[in-house]
Formats: structure tokens, sequence, C-alpha cells
């Protein structure tokens, strides 16, 4: 590894660095803020394409410097998922700039880039970090989870559409307003006012709820539709939305328990001793040995005389 190698190599580990990359994060993600404002990013145009430059400026010197930090194989760098996050986010603004525009196509990439480089907080902050790797390893879990109640969805949006679908058109005149209508359920937003549609029909004001517009021919379902809303309720919202919770944080579990195996092995590594400490317990061991060898040899002559 050469000087410059190793140079880079203790910049980037230390907390300063670290450091001042997340400052350079945050103060990203309010330029991107401030570029909403529309008349002030415009009156003050020049100013914040600048600013933009000098924060895309530090990034690329980041992402060469840690290269650098690789010594003779920089490509080293990509097999960090982060890295190669880091890394698509810079390429991709300097490319935005690069290439021709096609009908705003790229400032709209340009951004999107820089909103994700907000995301970099992620990388700078270990915490941050360990809940993303906890989501990511829970996506095949949460994935069977979700076939489920996709299955549970559907069934009730069937039901829902031959149950209630003439005496309530605007929430369950087809598959797919009851399954909208299913999903604002199991968010438990205002779902009683649908509920109560369903129980009292659509002609009929609830406790100061205006009867919804396309009420032709309202139809009171009583306790059946008190027991279809009830029963999703608990299904859908208090045992399959809570199966996600459990899966999200088993695999909490995991990502702590793997994160911290891996500290584990790295305070290992550190502990074992060098080559220069090998060789200067190899040669202890000789000189002993050489010791050990002189007194036998001294040993062996007073018994002969």
């Amino acid at each position: 590894m050469s000087a410059f190698s190793s140079y880079c190599k203790q910049i980037v580990e230390t907390n300063w660095f670290g450091n001042f990359i997340l400052g350079v994060i945050l103060f990203a993600g309010v330029l991107v803020g401030i570029q909403t404002y529309k008349e002030f990013a415009k009156q003050y145009y020049t100013l914040i394409f600048w600013l933009d430059q000098l924060v895309l400026f530090i990034f690329l010197i980041e992402i060469i410097m840690k290269m650098a930090a690789e010594g003779n194989r920089p490509l080293r760098y990509f097999k960090d998922p982060w890295n190669v996050f880091d890394f698509s986010i810079v390429f991709v603004c300097y490319a935005a700039m690069l290439v021709p525009d096609v009908e705003g196509f790229m400032v709209a990439v340009l951004r999107l880039a820089r909103v994700l480089r907000v995301f970099r907080v992620v990388r700078t902050i270990p915490k941050l970090q360990l809940l993303v790797n906890a989501l990511l390893k829970s996506i095949p879990s949460i994935g069977y989870v979700g076939i489920l109640l996709l299955v549970i969805f559907y069934i009730y949006a069937t039901m829902g559409v031959f149950l209630f679908s003439v005496n309530d058109p605007v929430h369950f005149g087809n598959l797919q307003l009851s399954l909208l209508s299913l999903f604002r359920i199991v968010t438990l937003e205002d779902w009683t006012d649908i509920m109560y549609i369903n129980i009292y029909g659509c002609d009929h004001s609830i406790w100061g709820y205006s009867a919804e517009e396309g009420c032709i021919s309202p139809i009171a379902h009583g306790i059946w539709a008190t027991f279809y809303f009830v029963s999703f309720v608990i299904i859908g919202t208090m045992v399959v939305l809570n199966l996600f919770i459990g899966v999200i944080m088993n695999s909490m579990e995991e990502a702590k328990s793997d994160a911290s195996d891996e500290a584990f092995a790295l305070r290992d590594r550190s502990k074992e001793p060098t080559e220069i400490d090998e060789l200067e317990n190899l040669s202890n061991d000789l000189e002993i040995l050489r010791k050990r060898i002189q007194f036998l040899a001294q040993k062996k002559k007073a018994i002969k005389k």
C-alpha cells in the first residue's frame, strides 16, 4: 500500500471525517428543501447552484479517497452495497448535467438524485443502518404475510361487492372500489362511516353523517354488515398487520446479532498478533531454546567428568 493510500485510509476511518460527511449530507437535504420554494430558489439560483456543485464535489472526493484507501485493489470499494449506492447517486448527478436534456427528463432525474442524496444519512448513522438492514432482512417473510393479506382482501372484497354493491356503490360498486375501501378500513380511517352506511342503509343519516351520493337503492343489512366489518378489522388490522410487526422485530434481533458478531470478529482480528509480533515471539522462543541447549550441553559435560 502506497503512502497516499495509507494517508487516505487514516482519514476516512477517523470520526471527524464521518461527522463532516454527515454534516454535508444534512446540508444537502436542507438545500433540496430550499429548492422547493420556487420563488426563493429562482432569486438565489446562482448561489444555490454553486452550493449544490460544492456538495457534489465533496461527495466525489469522498469516493476517490475511499477507493484510494483500498490500496492496489480500489474495486473492493464496490463490495459494500452502501458504497455502490453512494457512487450511483454521484454518477447520476454528473450524468444528468452532462447529457442533453430531453423534454425536462434529465432535470427530473437530477432532482430525484438530489433528493436521494439525503438517504445517505442512513449510511453515516449506525442505528439507522441497523434498522434498514433489519427491514431488508424481513422482506422475504413480509412477502408471505403480504400474500396472506392479499388473499384476505380478495375474499372480503368479493363478498363486499356481492353484499353491498346495491346499497353502497360508492364503496363497493366493483372489485377495485371494494379493495380500495378495504384498504381504508384496514388503516382504521373513518371505517365506521362505511359500516354505518351498510348497517342502516345509505339513505339514513347517522350521528350527523350525510348519505353518500349515488344512493339509489338503500338496503339496511343490519347484523350481517356488522359481522362483515368487525371481523375484517379484527383479522386484517389486529392479526395480520401485527404479523408484519412481529416479522420486522424478529429481523431487528437478527440484524443486531449479526452486527454484534461482526464487531466481535473485528475486535478479535484487531487483537491478533502482527507479523512483527510473531517474529519477536519466534526470536524469543529461539533464544529460550538456545539457552536450553547450552544448559543440557553443560550438564552432559559435567556427567562425563
